[in-house]
C-alpha cells in the first residue's frame, strides 16, 4: 500500500501540520479551554503540556499525511491544487462530519466543534500543500 510513496514529503507534511497545530492552539487556547470547561492548570499540570501528548499528535499527523499522500495521486497528478482539493474533500467528508456528530451527541458547545474542525481543515490543507509541492 505504501510502495512508491515519497516518505520525505510525508514527514515534511506531518512536521508542517504539527507546527500549524501548535500555532493554532496557541492562538485559540482560551476559546478551546472555555469550550471544554477546563482550565490551563487542569490541562497542563505544572504549566507544561506532557511530552506524550505532543508525540501522539505528531504520530497522528504522520498517519494522516501518509494516507493523504496515498489518496492525492488517485485524484490525478500530484500537484498543490490536487493536494488541496483532496485534503478539503477529506476534511468535509470525514473530519468535519465526525467532529460535528461527536460533539453534537455529547452536547458540547459549538465553539469546541469550530475550533477543532477549523484546526483540522488547516492541518489537512497544509499537508496537501506540502505533499503536492513535492509532486
Amino acid at each position: 500500500m505504501f510502495a512508491n510513496m515519497n516518505f520525505l514529503a510525508i514527514v515534511a507534511a506531518a512536521v508542517a501540520a504539527w507546527l500549524f497545530g501548535a500555532v493554532w492552539y496557541r492562538a485559540f487556547a482560551t476559546r478551546w479551554m472555555d469550550a471544554l470547561g477546563k482550565t490551563k492548570d487542569q490541562l497542563m499540570p505544572g504549566g507544561r503540556r506532557p511530552i506524550s501528548s505532543m508525540v501522539i499528535v505528531f504520530l497522528a499527523d504522520l498517519v494522516m499525511a501518509a494516507v493523504l499522500a496515498r489518496l492525492i495521486p488517485a485524484m490525478g497528478p500530484t500537484t498543490i491544487a490536487s493536494g488541496w482539493l483532496t485534503a478539503g474533500a477529506c476534511w468535509l467528508g470525514f473530519v468535519l462530519t465526525t467532529i460535528v456528530v461527536t460533539n453534537g451527541y455529547a452536547r458540547n458547545p459549538s465553539a469546541l466543534s469550530a475550533v477543532a474542525s477549523w484546526h483540522w481543515l488547516g492541518v489537512l490543507l497544509v499537508m496537501g500543500l506540502v505533499i503536492g509541492a513535492f509532486g
